[in-house]
């Protein structure tokens, strides 16, 4: 029998264990619209991109929900996020600022949410969704829930006019889910932000589904530095940014891995108009989490 005292362990007591970053790493995070497998392939090129411009290490951080992303940026455990734009509203309410948004693969540096369902479900308009099952990607997500309840708003059609509205569960990949339950038949009809489908057309017959209605366009995705983060740090990977060039081949490979057609400087007043939207909706004063 050993002499060695026994040690009792209060369990009552725990402490939070944060795993630091490596040492001088940068750390860059997708909002999880889509999945991490999705966020890891769009960007891995352009992180390698920036880590060989700028000289410093970036590695990409997957946040599993949207709430997780935005703790992380006030934790400064996110020093670089890319976000809709709903979501920067209330990291800048947390000391982020914009510094480069993207031009979408459109064209264009805005973008829109969309209605879609089944073709077949009978829903023309936006008055044929009222008493009807609405499946939302989150609910802070712009395209693929805010920018649609603004624009039912909006049209005289509040949120207690439908018969339920559902978000999209677990990590990741929240806008495949809605546009995979629409096409399914498990709901009447989803909301997700331009472009999803033609991410999941390698999945379904996209063909049988529609578009019932598109929301105006609001200001697109946005970089933001969190508090903190060493203004230098900022502007090397601003600058490095500003410089792809679609025209050049390597970087062409770049941006179209992201869907991004190219990336510009940003401010904070560039959002003023979905300052505008989150009044509307009640939401300015919600600065933590999604």
């Amino acid at each position: 029998m050993s002499d060695t005292p026994i040690k009792k362990v209060d369990l009552s007591k725990r402490a939070e264990i944060i795993i630091p970053s490596p040492a001088g790493a940068i750390t860059y995070a997708y909002l999880p619209q889509y999945s991490h497998t999705t966020s890891y392939s769009r960007h891995r090129l352009l992180i390698e991109y920036l880590s060989r411009e700028t000289g410093l290490e970036l590695r990409q951080v997957f946040p599993d929900t949207f709430d997780e992303h935005v703790k992380m940026v006030a934790r400064g455990e996110i020093d670089i996020s890319f976000s809709n734009p709903m979501v920067y509203v209330r990291l800048a309410n947390l000391g982020a600022h914009a510094f480069a948004r993207v031009v979408e693969a459109s064209g264009s540096p805005s973008f829109r949410g969309q209605i879609i369902t089944r073709a077949d479900s009978g829903i023309r308009t936006l008055q044929d969704c009222v008493g009807k099952h609405w499946f939302a990607v989150d609910p802070n997500s712009a395209g693929g829930y805010l920018f649609v309840l603004g624009h039912f708003m909006m049209h005289g059609i509040e949120p207690r006019d439908f018969a339920s509205i559902d978000f999209a569960p677990g990590p990741g990949g929240k806008q495949e889910k809605v546009a995979m339950a629409v096409y399914a038949g498990t709901y009447d009809f989803g909301s997700i932000r331009e472009g999803t489908l033609d991410v999941v057309a390698d999945k379904i017959d996209i063909s049988r589904l529609r578009i019932v209605d598109q929301t105006r366009s609001y200001p697109g995705w946005v970089y933001a530095a969190r508090r903190g983060l060493n203004p230098e740090v900022v502007q090397k990977i601003a600058d490095a940014m500003f410089a792809l060039d679609k025209a050049k081949a390597q970087d062409a490979l770049i941006l179209e891995a992201a869907e991004i057609e190219d990336i510009i400087p940003a401010e904070d007043a560039d959002y003023q108009p979905v300052r505008e939207l989150m009044a509307r909706l009640g939401m300015l004063g919600q600065n933590a989490t999604d």
